[in-house]
C-alpha cells in the first residue's frame, strides 16, 4: 500500500457550501478538490462498477460504503496516474465523502486526515431559506420544498455528523457558513494554510 493521501475534509449540512468552498481551494496551487458527486457522475455505467452503481440509485437506494469507497479509489487512482493530482505537492480536499462512518473506516488505508474543516449554521431557518433560494434559482423545483430540505438536514445529522466523532477533535475547525463566500473562505484558509505550509515543506513521502 502507498503512502496515504494528506488530506483535507469538508463537512457540512446540505447547503452550507462544502462544493464552493471546495471548487474555490481547488483552484489554488496546492490543493486538489474532489467531491464525492463527481465521482458518481464520471462513472463509465458500462464498466462493472458503473453498473452495480446504477443497480443502487436506479432504484433511489444509498450507494453501500464498500462500494463508493472502491468507486473512489479507482477514480483517485485515475487522477494520479494522469498527473492531475501530485500527492507530493497537493493536498487533497474532500468533499462528500466519507458520509458515514463505514466509510470513514474503509478510507483509512488510503488517506491521512490532517484537517477537517466543519462548516457549521446555528440558524436553521436560514439555512433553509438559503436552499429553497438556491433550488429556485437552480430550477432544481423538487430541492425548494421545505419539508425536503428538512428531512435531508435530519438524514445529515442521523448519518454523517457521527462521523466526526470518529476523528480527534484537534483536528477539527468550526467555520461559520453565515456570510458571503469569501468571507468563508477566508475563516477556512486560516485553518488550512498551516496544514498546507507543513504538507509543502514536508511532502508526503519525505522523512521527517
Amino acid at each position: 500500500m502507498p503512502d496515504r493521501f494528506k488530506t483535507v475534509l469538508l463537512f457540512g449540512a446540505p447547503g452550507a457550501g462544502k462544493g464552493t468552498q471546495g471548487k474555490i481551494l481547488g483552484q489554488i496551487p496546492g490543493f486538489f478538490h474532489l467531491a464525492c458527486g463527481d465521482v458518481f457522475r464520471s462513472l463509465d455505467t458500462t464498466s462493472d462498477l458503473g453498473r452495480q452503481f446504477l443497480e443502487y440509485s436506479s432504484r433511489g437506494e444509498l450507494v453501500p460504503d464498500e462500494l463508493t469507497v472502491e468507486m473512489w479509489w479507482q477514480n483517485m487512482h485515475a487522477q494520479t496516474v494522469l498527473s492531475l493530482y501530485k500527492p507530493r505537492v497537493d493536498l487533497l480536499v474532500l468533499d462528500g465523502i466519507p458520509r458515514s462512518l463505514g466509510q470513514a473506516r474503509a478510507l483509512e488505508p488510503y488517506i491521512d486526515v490532517l484537517q477537517i474543516i466543519h462548516l457549521v449554521c446555528p440558524d436553521l431557518d436560514a439555512m433553509v431559506e438559503r436552499m429553497k433560494k438556491r433550488a429556485i434559482k437552480e430550477n432544481r423545483l423538487d430541492d425548494a420544498d421545505e419539508r425536503v430540505i428538512r428531512r435531508r438536514f435530519d438524514v445529515y445529522d442521523r448519518e454523517t455528523s457521527p462521523v466526526l466523532a470518529h476523528y480527534s477533535d484537534a483536528i477539527v475547525a468550526e467555520v461559520s457558513a453565515i456570510g458571503s463566500p469569501g468571507e468563508v473562505l477566508e475563516h477556512v484558509l486560516e485553518a488550512v494554510i498551516p496544514v498546507q505550509n507543513k504538507h509543502f515543506h514536508n511532502p508526503l513521502g519525505a522523512k521527517s
